[in-house]
């Protein structure tokens, strides 16, 4: 996956739109004007921002069906997303929740997005919607059937949920990307908000061999500069909200505040400063005394 074709940079910021209720969804509130209104709104924050990406998902239908959603989701989802799209010149992602990757595979096609994000694409995972079973061999069999250039990024051992049986991360990457031909992996904490330690970042940069591993929950401007030394992009939505809090709107204040922050970890990664003389003396006189 070229992250320098697709973003225009090789360590890109992906912010996140979380949809209000779609039709059929417990809380749907019966406008799609409303949906449709503070999600231009929220493109248009992170747009504004300087984020590289963004993806869309219908994060307020909860509770989610485990594998495939409502048609009147995935055409509400298709409308939404167009309208974005002509909104912003930004590349979009698609995640149908909780698991419905065809659902997303079939509208970033239609739309000409260019990725969509997976929860469970390999293995099986014991979630708050039951089991739910990676199916990598139909959605790659459809990409095929659809013609369609869209990549997939997969999370791996995905947040809310626990794997049966004991895999380590190391093999679950591995698998992920050399059996489930996942594009780029996502690694995330236990839940949304819940950051992933350094050291799984590290480990899982190491067992993807050059595929592009993104940082999926948690990141924030306090540890982003920590988290993007073993990863090649990030994914963030929680600490982008007003006062940090997930149900409320995205506030392109914070957004600015996330991006310059990450751009600064970027750049002092790519240019590290050398040791100072006195520096050096200072550490040599701490270790005689």
């Amino acid at each position: 996956m070229d992250l320098n074709k697709i973003f225009n940079t090789k360590n890109p910021i992906i912010g996140v739109v979380h949809l209000l209720p779609l039709p059929t969804s417990p809380r749907w509130g019966g406008s799609l004007k409303a949906v449709i209104d503070r999600a231009e709104q929220e493109a248009a924050a992170l747009a504004a921002g300087g984020v590289d990406g963004m993806i869309i998902e219908n994060f307020f239908d909860a509770p989610f069906s485990k594998d495939r959603v409502d048609p009147a989701v995935v055409s509400a989802m298709t409308l939404v997303v167009q309208r974005l799209m002509n909104l912003v010149t930004l590349p979009v992602g698609i995640n149908v929740l909780r698991n419905d990757a065809q659902s997303a595979l079939a509208i970033a096609t239609c739309v000409r997005a260019s990725f969509i994000r997976v929860n469970v694409l390999t293995g099986i995972m014991a979630t708050d919607q039951g089991l739910i079973e990676g199916q990598a061999h139909q959605l790659l069999r459809y990409r095929r059937e659809l013609g369609s250039d869209v990549k997939i990024l997969a999370d791996v051992l995905v947040k809310h949920a626990r794997p049966l049986g004991s895999p380590n991360l190391t093999t679950a990457v591995q698998e992920t990307i050399e059996r489930g031909l996942a594009d780029g992996v996502i690694l995330s904490g236990w839940a949304t908000g819940s950051p992933p330690t350094l050291e799984d970042l590290e480990l899982a940069t190491a067992a993807a061999r050059g595929t592009p591993v993104f940082i999926g929950s948690g990141a924030s401007w306090e540890n982003i500069s920590t988290l993007m030394q073993a990863a090649d992009g990030v994914i963030v939505s929680s600490s982008l909200k007003r006062h940090g809090r997930i149900e409320q709107p995205i506030d392109p204040i914070r957004v600015h505040t996330f991006v310059e922050a990450t751009r600064r970890s970027l750049e002092a990664l790519a240019n590290p400063q050398p040791v100072s003389e006195q520096a050096l003396r200072s550490q040599e006189s701490g270790v005689r005394n």
